[in-house]
Formats: structure tokens, C-alpha cells, sequence
């Protein structure tokens, strides 16, 4: 998509869509709906980019002054599109767009009536990246934890600076309707796999050693492989209850401003019970 002179993608950092099959007929005013949608605050996408597979397989797009048919043609490849369907494509920061994505798709799926809350589709989710690079710190971040082990596989990858970003955490989410449920991953158990990680996350051995000297002396007796998964329990109940949100299903949910209501959690406190409280923990820490 770079090298056409469209400055929202030719800035982006990605560039993703979904395929809404069968959905071409959407109206100007249901595709305005749709990009206020993604725009909203709590998605943060700066826009949506359509394009409709006409009958006669031609793609219309909303950046047609920006690419030919030609090109477009190769976006319908890429989605694998057919006449009659509606390419959505978002763009720019990766991970807000990889999060306004998901919004949308699930949007896209309430919309063309694939969102049956008696029907329950689970899937599991594999093969993430196992390490993040950060622009602004120049340095990688894990994407699970810092404990999660790669994969056997891709062990070797480990080794060279232009492989790093290319190795899969042995990690797993389960999803349910388009809802996580639940995730964990294999742990590392080897010393030097771990030592490893925390070099290329940025710790000296010193603070490797000072932080989880206790971990790494512990590998060198011997672990066996292990790992785990963790479910929401919440979330699984909501689901089944048929619910949108997982509120009614915590036991002692927080408002807006982060207060229990039931438990008036926490309680209010003035200036003078503030000063008091600091002069008694003073008092204490002496």
C-alpha cells in the first residue's frame, strides 16, 4: 500500500482490514456510522477506509484518487473478496489499530447477525510474538511475560539481532465469540534460556541476578517444563448469562470514579483525617 502518495497509510505503522462478505450495499450514511464507530475515544482509530467489490468484480473505493484499479484489484486478492462484498481497512499506530480491528470486527459481526449468544464458537489463539520493540526506549518488551518460554523451535532465532523480533512465545489465549477468556503459556525452566531473556529485555546480569537471583539458582537443580492457563471466571459467566458486559457478573464491581458502592470502598477522606493519618504513620515509622 506504500508509494501511492496516501499520507495515512504511507505514516502508518500498519495497515489492516477485515472482509465484510456480502455487505457492499452498506450506504454512505452506514459507512459514516461505522467511522465514527472506530472513532470513538475508547477505540482511537482516526478513520476507516472502504472498498466495494462491485458486481462486476471493479473495487470503488473512498482512496480511488489515490490508487488504481489495479492496485485495487490486489487488496480484493489479498482479502480474498468477492462481488457483492466490503473491504474495511484501518490504519496507523499498531496496537491502536489492532484494537480498533477488533472493535470493528466484532461491530461488523453484531450488524450482520453473526453474534448469536446461544451459540458459543471458543478458538484458541497461538503464536504471538514473544518479544515487542519499543521506538521510544530502544528496547524490547516482553509481550506476555517476561518468564515466557519460545518456542522450541524458534529457540535459534534467539540468537542473531535480526531474528529476535521473528520468535514465538509458547504462549495461548482461548477466546469464546470474540471474547478472551482465558490465557497463559509454557514457562521457561532452562538457566540459560532465561538469563537469556532478561539480557535482551535490558537487565545487566547484576540486576538479573538481584531481582531473580532466587529463580535463575533454582533452574540450576533441575525444572521440569511446566506451564498454565488462567480463566476469567467473570467473563465465562457474562458469556453464558448472555450479558455485555462482565458488571453484573463481578462480585463487588467499581463505579466510574473506581469506588464499591456496596462497600463504600474506599470511603471519602478529608483534608483533616488525611493530616491525622499522616502524622499517625509518622508516628509509627518511628
Amino acid at each position: 500500500m506504500s508509494g501511492q502518495s496516501f499520507p495515512v497509510f504511507e505514516s502508518a505503522e500498519l495497515v489492516v482490514g477485515i472482509n465484510a462478505i456480502n455487505s457492499a450495499v452498506y450506504t454512505r450514511k452506514q459507512l459514516d456510522e461505522l467511522t465514527e464507530f472506530v472513532k470513538r475515544p475508547q477505540i482511537g482509530a482516526t478513520g476507516l477506509i472502504y472498498g466495494r467489490v462491485e458486481s462486476d468484480g471493479s473495487v470503488k473505493s473512498s482512496v480511488d484518487k489515490f490508487y488504481s484499479q489495479e492496485i485495487l484489484q490486489q487488496w480484493k486478492a489479498a482479502f480474498n473478496a468477492a462481488p457483492g462484498d466490503l473491504l474495511l481497512i484501518l490504519a496507523g499506530e499498531a496496537n491502536r489499530t489492532r484494537k480498533a480491528l477488533s472493535e470493528l470486527r466484532l461491530e461488523i459481526g453484531q450488524r450482520m447477525g453473526l453474534r448469536d449468544k446461544d451459540t458459543f464458537s471458543p478458538l484458541w489463539v497461538v503464536d504471538f510474538p514473544l518479544l515487542e520493540f519499543n521506538e521510544e526506549e530502544n528496547r524490547y518488551f516482553a509481550m506476555h511475560h517476561p518468564f515466557t518460554s519460545p518456542k522450541p523451535e524458534d529457540m535459534a532465532l534467539l540468537d542473531s539481532p535480526e531474528t529476535i523480533g521473528q520468535v514465538r512465545a509458547n504462549a495461548y489465549d482461548m477466546v469464546i465469540n470474540g471474547v478472551e477468556v482465558g490465557g497463559g503459556s509454557i514457562r521457561i525452566h532452562d538457566r540459560t534460556v532465561q538469563a537469556r531473556m532478561f539480557s535482551l529485555l535490558g537487565f545487566s546480569d547484576e540486576e538479573a541476578k538481584a531481582q531473580f537471583g532466587f529463580l535463575l539458582d533454582a533452574f540450576e537443580y533441575g525444572a521440569p517444563p511446566h506451564g498454565g492457563i488462567a480463566f476469567g471466571f467473570d467473563r465465562l459467566c457474562s458469556l453464558f448469562g448472555g450479558a455485555d458486559s462482565i458488571r453484573d457478573f463481578i462480585a463487588f464491581p467499581k463505579n466510574n470514579s473506581g469506588r464499591d458502592v456496596m462497600i463504600d470502598s474506599p470511603s471519602p477522606i478529608s483534608g483533616a483525617q488525611l493530616k491525622e493519618l499522616s502524622i499517625a504513620t509518622a508516628v509509627i515509622g518511628k
